[in-house]
């Protein structure tokens, strides 16, 4: 993978076009230049860049367990998640992203996770209303997902170690994002 530097206005300006939290520079760019991996090139310069995409995706793959801890840590980091004042939207940011890196292994992880009563997630609200009357189930931006929020502030904080450690998650990141919330 090559490194570029780039002004920090310009910078702001591909920061701006974030779709999701976590979403690399080269994802915002090729998005917004409408380029995908393999495309043929104009020029013998986007042609050596696709081709260093290309090499770079194995070592990707390989670090994948890096890239999931970086995304959590840079969230963790960012302007949008110190924003929040309420520990329920930090707890929906963490599910986000938690998501987001790895839907099957969330699906996994949140599929073990209830209460004594409640239901924890579910793909619909109407399931977890009837679970419990008074439960504010939201739903998880960006995914299939709705998760109850009128717990309190320690509930959120244990369901979110029992799904970062279930997908495998460092335990010291998991304290980190633990005592964020």
């Amino acid at each position: 993978m090559k490194t570029i530097e780039v002004d920090e206005e310009l910078y702001r300006y591909i920061a701006s076009h974030t779709q999701h939290i976590g979403e690399s520079a080269s994802d915002i760019l090729r998005r917004m230049l409408k380029f995908t991996a393999g495309q043929s090139a104009p020029t013998a310069s986007v042609a050596a860049a696709s081709a260093s995409v290309k090499e770079a995706q194995p070592v990707r793959s390989e670090a994948r367990p890096q890239d999931r801890v970086r995304a959590v840590r840079e969230l963790l980091l960012s302007d949008e998640y110190a924003e929040q004042n309420k520990a329920v939207n930090r707890f929906m940011l963490v599910l986000s992203t938690l998501y987001r890196l790895d839907p099957a292994a969330f699906a996994e992880a949140t599929a073990s996770l209830q209460g004594r009563t409640r239901v924890y997630f579910a793909g619909d609200e109407h399931t977890l209303l009837q679970n419990g009357t008074h439960t504010k189930p939201k739903h998880v931006p960006g995914t299939p997902y709705w998760v109850i929020t009128n717990t309190n502030t320690g509930r959120k904080c244990s369901m979110v170690e029992h799904i970062m450690l279930a997908m495998q998650f460092p335990q010291e990141l998991t304290e980190k994002v633990r005592g964020t919330i």
